[in-house]
């Protein structure tokens, strides 16, 4: 996936100000964005989408903006902290903030922000909320090129669009999931790559006490084989530090981050425990770039591996998700010391 240009960010803040259609990349799909607030943009969004009636839109927005177009409790926010950003929506009562059209007949509204900084940043610099739906007619598939959707498109449909930002091909993620907050009980609405069981959230304070928590983790979920670590975050936010703990654990005292060869293994034999394999996909441009690394050959008992970096496993999600247990662990600053470290479990 390419890079976007901010020239190109700046031709979509014009283009959403003027009302415009845009077709711009996510964290998902391409997508299909709007002013959520300007009815005529709506209307022109519907008339490309050719929407039924009725049938809710969900928007872009920010977790400064969030609570100012829907109702948030205490209890739905620790589960929005969870989730976002990433690839989910999630529904929720609005204050009626947005065109009407983008709403269920329930008075709900989908929201969602993204673990993807382009779309982020656009959603900041506007400061409205902006349209999260796929650029495709309703009822066909979601697209991850341009070239598949503008062979799609009659002209009609091409004719609505204002702007269009292509950054190549996307990873062939699934729409995102769609999660219903409104009552007692969360309702999983669509499935998308992700389905989390199992929420967790930890701060840690130092180096040590994030060894603690990946050691705690471990204990846990040490008979699942293979156990599966999925670990995002900035550089330097404490990935490696984390993969050490699981090492120190396991009485490996040498674990060194393989930005440059990509993976380490280290024999362990102790606990059923044979391997511990070490990943760092730091340097990973390409998708085909995963067919050449190997390592479904570790998708085996009595192995654990870890992936830096895990925001760019997408192609290997099915994989790793039909051979073993798999983890998401997402670190973010809290300051210079303390992060929190957000734990969701991927069932099978």
């Amino acid at each position: 996936m390419k890079k976007i240009a901010l020239n190109k960010i700046a031709e979509a803040l014009t283009a959403l100000r003027q009302g415009g259609l845009i077709i711009f990349p996510s964290d998902t799909v391409y997508g299909l964005l709007a002013d959520a607030t300007n009815e005529r943009a709506v209307a022109k969004l519907i008339a490309f989408k050719n929407r039924h009636a009725g049938k809710p839109i969900s928007v872009f927005t920010t977790a400064q903006t969030a609570e100012d177009l829907v109702e948030i409790n205490n209890k739905q926010k620790k589960t929005l902290d969870a989730l976002f950003p990433g690839p989910f929506t999630v529904i929720l009562k609005s204050k009626h903030k947005v065109s009407k059209l983008l709403e269920s007949e329930k008075g709900t509204l989908g929201v969602r922000i993204p673990d993807y900084i382009p779309i982020n940043f656009l959603a900041e610099k506007f400061e409205k909320p902006i349209t999260a739906t796929s650029a495709n007619i309703s009822g066909r598939a979601s697209h991850h090129s341009i070239e598949s959707l503008m062979k799609q498109l009659p002209e009609k449909k091409k004719q609505l669009i204002d702007l269009i930002v292509d950054a190549g091909k996307l990873p062939r993620n699934k729409p995102s999931t769609i999660v219903d907050l409104t009552t007692s009980t969360i309702k999983i609405i669509r499935q998308g790559d992700v389905k989390f069981s199992d929420t967790e959230t930890f701060i840690s304070k130092s180096p040590e006490e994030t060894k603690k928590i990946a050691q705690r983790l471990l204990k846990k979920q040490i008979n699942q084989h293979p156990l599966i670590f999925i670990l995002q975050g900035e550089l330097g936010v404490g990935k490696t530090i984390f993969v050490k703990g699981i090492g120190e654990a396991l009485g490996v005292k040498n674990i060194i981050s393989p930005t440059f060869v990509v993976y380490y293994e280290y024999d362990i034999r102790q606990n059923k425990i044979k391997k511990l394999i070490h990943v760092d996909l730091y340097n990973l441009i390409d998708e085909e770039e995963f067919k050449h690394l190997g390592l479904e050959k570790y998708l085996t008992t009595g192995n654990i591996l870890c992936f830096e970096w895990g925001e760019k496993a997408a192609p290997l999600i099915d994989v790793l998700r039909k051979k073993g247990k798999v983890i998401f662990v997402k670190m973010d600053y809290l300051g210079e010391k303390k992060r929190t470290i957000k734990v969701h479990q991927l069932l099978s």
